[in-house]
């Protein structure tokens, strides 16, 4: 595992499920961390207190990834106090599911603009930050559904498979500034993300995975860090899976 001390990390949706378990593997691993989300207060007071051991290096903002001009502000403050940054994490994300027919406009444009327009904002201000010292590292949570796709997720697909072309894109434009940008796709995790499947769901999918259970959020933590760290300097435009053989 690489040296994370004095390194400063922002992960977005920082506060519950995979997000959560990414900024405390970076906690644990001497980093400093800017923790984002969006707003249940309590899961991040919650998670204060969980890494109160880590307490002087951890920074929590209540900010919505998709408001341009609140992501901008967001990025202002955090150059004046720390003027730059070493690793993005863009990790949040939503879904509203529904078949394409009957979707309400409202839950396609959500979706789209958590997931996709989110990793787009704050893609562009840490990219401006890094390009200062000439390194960096942005990765995008993304999704098995990025290629498989399911019936009733089609906004969440779309939005996957948009991060996948975008971190194409910026890994390609930021090369030569050794700013690697690549992706982690999980498959079924154990996360409250998929809390509103039922019983049968559950043991249906599980027999889709080929080790016949689900990750956990530490299991993709530990590729993050890879990919965040000095070991996966040669490594850009790629997509990591963590899906048990999905």
């Amino acid at each position: 595992m690489s040296d994370f001390t004095n390194q400063k990390v922002i992960v977005t949706g920082a506060t519950r499920g995979l997000g959560r378990a990414i900024a405390s593997a970076f906690l644990d691993q001497g980093a400093f961390v800017i923790g984002i989300y969006g707003g249940n207060r309590d899961a991040a007071e919650q998670f204060r207190k969980d890494v109160d051991q880590h307490g002087e290096r951890l920074q929590l903002h209540q900010c919505d990834v998709s408001d341009y001009e609140a992501v901008e502000k967001l990025y202002q403050e955090i150059e004046e106090e720390h003027e730059t940054i070493d690793i993005l994490v863009n990790n949040a994300g939503i879904r509203r599911d529904g078949v394409l027919a009957m979707m309400p406009q409202e839950d396609w444009n959500r979706v789209i603009d958590i997931n996709l327009t989110g990793s787009y904002t704050m893609s562009k201000f840490a990219v401006q930050l890094m390009v200062k010292q000439k390194y960096g590292r942005i990765i995008f949570i993304t999704s098995p559904m990025a290629h498989l796709g399911f019936a009733g997720q089609a906004n969440y697909a779309a939005s996957k498979a948009g991060q996948v072309g975008m971190m194409k894109s910026l890994s390609k434009e930021t090369a030569k500034r050794k700013i690697t940008v690549n992706c982690v796709s999980p498959g079924f995790i154990a996360t409250e993300l998929i809390n509103d499947l039922t019983k049968e769901q559950v043991k249906e999918y599980k027999k889709m995975v080929p080790m016949r259970r689900f990750g956990t959020p530490e299991e993709v933590a530990d590729a993050v860090l890879f990919l965040a760290g000095s070991h996966a300097a040669y490594i850009t435009g790629s997509v990591l899976e963590v899906n048990g053989g999905l």
